[in-house]
């Protein structure tokens, strides 16, 4: 079987490094460290992804109709992988574009798509997602957050926690609970983040400025045009949103280049002849292609119009464990990198800390995968 990219795949990649070398600044590497919540980075991201776009390559995978080019998966991919890989300058709007965008084209109403997506498009737009609460983190059908039907809408209280991008958010995808009926209960809601009623806490953490906070709704309204599909409608869409967002973040493509980087430093100091360090880094890059690999499978279910799986949960732990092996090693065998060598290391690095957390912790997609997969009977 051939796994290498034909000509045109590889022209296209060679078109986005082209126009990163273009695009970004000098102090590009200075600027990730901040994390993609970051003031520093979000406004960048309001600069970058409209000449992003101008050269076609903000949304290229959205329909023509919403203004992309009907572009191939394989090219997305393509695509993400190259911007992960060079800390991801759009920021907080990778979001935008890979998950929360296509939802709005598959369930959204014409209002709620003639709303939302032009400035999703113009890389103008901040969104968050209101998904884990206090006693509710990967087990989002453990949520609590109500939204009681109210004359023209919901009025939504409770509490939200982890949230990434919330302090510069201009909007929230939020998942909350008209009843106790399970999965069926959830409604998903389009919200203002201006709206009366929103606070918004900032959590200090390693891994970025402004990457998570805590949100809390009081008695906050919406109005029912807000509301995303039917009624009972929601976890079918956010089963297909998760599945986008789950590997949506190429982050071996980060862990790749990070150990790259490291061997060439290694190398120009003769400390890579050790064959323990060539054993540890080695290691660790086969973490990354065999992430690769098994991200590769679900994309390919996807370019061929295939249902989502299990295989999106082993995919997810196949790159969690690919950017805990790459930043161990890293770690251990370049810690100059940490230390100011590679501002993009300790980027890399603080990434990596939240790598099996961050779109659901990797722990719930081996059960999911335990029961999807192998078919292995829930605990009684």
């Amino acid at each position: 079987m051939e796994f290498g990219w034909n000509e045109a795949e590889q022209a296209y990649r060679d078109r986005v490094r082209d126009l990163l070398d273009e695009l970004l600044p000098d102090n590009w590497d200075d600027m990730a460290v901040h994390g993609p919540g970051s003031l520093e980075q979000t406004d960048f991201s309001k600069d970058f992804c409209p000449r992003l776009d101008a050269a076609g390559l903000l949304v290229p995978h959205w329909p023509r109709a919403h203004g992309g080019e009907d572009g191939a998966a394989w090219n997305q991919f393509i695509l993400g992988e190259e911007l992960w890989a060079a800390g991801e300058p759009r920021g907080p709007q990778y979001m935008n574009v890979n998950w929360i965008g296509p939802v709005l084209m598959r369930y959204g109403t014409p209002e709620q798509q003639a709303e939302f997506l032009p400035s999703m498009r113009a890389g103008q737009v901040i969104w968050c997602q209101g998904f884990s609460e206090p006693s509710a983190g990967s087990d989002l059908a453990a949520l609590s957050t109500r939204a009681v039907p109210v004359e023209g809408g919901y009025e939504v209280t409770g509490a939200k926690v982890w949230t990434s991008y919330a302090g510069l958010a201009d909007w929230c995808f939020l998942l909350a609970r008209t009843s106790a009926e399970g999965k069926g209960g959830i409604v998903i809601l389009l919200v203002p983040m201006n709206a009366p009623g929103i606070q918004v806490k900032e959590i200090p953490a390693l891994i970025g400025r402004g990457d998570i906070h805590e949100m809390f709704f009081d008695s906050v309204f919406v109005p029912a045009d807000r509301r995303l599909g039917e009624v009972g409608q929601a976890w079918e869409i956010i089963r297909y949103g998760l599945q986008n967002e789950r590997i949506g973040i190429p982050r071996y493509a980060f862990s790749e280049r990070m150990l790259d980087r490291a061997v060439a430093r290694l190398k120009a100091d003769g400390r890579f002849d050790d064959p323990v360090v060539q054993d540890r880094l080695g290691r660790a890059w086969a973490y990354c292609q065999a992430a690769r690999l098994m991200v590769y499978r679900v994309v390919d279910d996807r370019a061929k119009g295939r249902e989502p799986n299990a295989y999106g949960n082993l995919a997810r732990w196949a790159v969690v464990r690919a950017d805990q092996a790459s930043n161990d090693a890293l770690t251990e065998l370049a810690p100059d990198g940490l230390l100011g060598a590679d501002p993009l290391q300790q980027a890399h690095h603080q990434r990596a800390i939240a790598a099996g957390i961050a779109a659901g912790a990797a722990e719930i997609q081996l059960n999911l995968a335990a029961r999807h997969h192998l078919n292995l009977p829930s605990e009684k």
